[in-house]
């Protein structure tokens, strides 16, 4: 009689269908290996969150021209970053013909669409999808993992690598010791709200053709002095619209993040942009805003972190899909190298961090490994500049037979009777140094 570890043995188990998870078993079946990914929605992209922009680079390593034929919202012509105050708004932003053209550069997706459609591209290349299914544990074995304890009736799975795809709040990373007690200044909560609006308005309103789209970054007053950001993203016949603040900003100041995202929703710029607009969803994700200082261990004997697990967000440049994809893709490299050397112990998968260390991914990581302590530090960049910068432009623009000169005067007043001049040079320095 077989072992039941024959029977139910992979090469490699993939815990999470997001998008590290998903990219990984899609590598890794590619190669012609076992491969089970496992998730506990009741299908692949049924409870993940994002803010909603993908990148195509990331998902075009592993299927090239995938715009033609995948569940997308809108390709990216335009950026926009706002200023708020609480009645006015600085906007810079940045839009190019040379985005409305194949390939494009950034998508939108709603991810119960998206994730679906890429869980079944690695279904199409041979892994094991096994949805409704949560994992409580992992399986040691003289300090190697070898499997995963799920919660259905003799569920164990093993494998030669469990790779940890499960989100931030990665509790099987924990258990292995791969990562300490979760630090709240190293979370974001996000909440998100899907608002059904018709495409010609929103084509209309964003100036837009077709299937071209726009998103915003929002600072300022909508944190309420919070360390946070607010963004409206268009979709096809809806908008993405939410805020994202840090975890230990929200406890410490008791403030409800639904009232928070109706606040910001209220504000009477933003109000006019979502205006004959209806609620259609609401969700919640916690993000990873720690950086490179806050990641865990991510390779182990039997063992690989990706994804938001790993910490591997870019809080600046908003970017978390394209680490996600990329950490996934490499971790089922090194998944491959590994079987075909018969290796899987720490020393063979540290292979994985090698390759991440070649890649965007750290590099970026690496790049900005001071700035979430900095930011943390200094909440007048969510609060003080943005209310000065605008009260500094309200003056500007106001023509009222008040000569330029005193104007002048008035602008240097604003900017700074909260802030002294030298105050301002020390921030604008620290923040440069901050940026590695």
């Amino acid at each position: 009689m077989p072992d039941i570890k024959d029977m139910n043995k992979f090469d490699a188990i993939i815990v999470g269908a997001g998008p590290a998870g998903t990219s990984c078993a899609h590598t890794v079946a590619k190669a012609g290996l076992k491969v089970a990914l496992v998730d506990r929605g009741t299908f692949p992209g049924a409870k993940n969150v994002m803010g909603g922009v993908l990148y195509r680079h990331a998902v075009e390593n592993a299927i090239p021209d995938f715009w033609k034929e995948a569940p997308l919202e809108r390709h990216i012509i335009e950026q926009q970053y706002w200023l708020l105050s609480d009645d006015s708004n600085i906007s810079i932003g940045h839009r190019s013909e040379k985005f409305a053209q194949e390939p494009y550069n950034r998508f939108t997706v709603l991810r119960a669409k998206f994730d679906s459609w890429f869980a079944g591209q690695a279904d199409s290349a041979g892994a094991y999808i096994i949805s409704k299914t949560v994992v409580d544990d992992v399986i040691t074995e003289n300090g190697r993992v070898v499997g995963i304890k799920t919660d259905r009736p003799d569920g164990n799975l093993y494998a030669n690598v469990i790779v940890l795809c499960d989100g931030v709040n990665s509790l099987l990373a924990q258990k292995l010791g791969m990562r300490g007690e979760f630090d709240n200044r190293h979370l974001a909560l996000a909440v998100k709200e899907i608002i059904s609006m018709p495409r010609e308005k929103i084509e209309d309103r964003f100036n837009l053709d077709g299937d071209e789209g726009a998103t915003i970054d929002i600072y300022g007053e909508v944190a309420q002095g919070m360390e946070g950001t607010g963004f409206i993203y268009t979709n096809k016949d809806s908008l993405s619209v939410g805020i994202g603040v840090i975890l230990a900003d929200l406890v410490k100041t008791r403030v409800r993040p639904y009232d928070l995202l109706e606040q910001m929703k209220n504000h009477p710029v933003i109000k006019r942009m979502i205006s004959g607009g209806e609620p259609r969803e609401y969700m919640a994700h916690m993000i990873p805003e720690g950086g490179y200082k806050a990641m865990p261990k991510i390779y182990g004997d039997g063992v690989l972190v990706a994804g938001d697990a790993a910490m591997m967000v870019n809080g600046f440049h908003r970017e978390g899909s394209n680490l996600a994809m990329t950490s996934g893709r490499l971790a089922g490299k090194t998944i491959i190298e590994a079987t075909e050397k018969g290796d899987y112990s720490k020393n063979a998968l540290s292979r994985y961090k090698d390759l991440l260390e070649d890649s965007f991914v750290l590099k970026d990581l690496k790049k900005y490994k001071n700035l979430p302590a900095h930011i943390s530090n200094y909440s007048e960049f969510f609060s003080t500049y943005p209310e000065i910068l605008n009260k500094a432009a309200d003056e500007f623009l106001t023509i009222d037979g008040v000569s330029k000169k005193e104007k002048q005067r008035k602008i240097r007043k604003i900017l700074t009777e909260k802030k002294s001049l030298w105050n301002i040079i020390k921030d604008t320095y620290k923040s440069w140094r901050a940026f590695g």
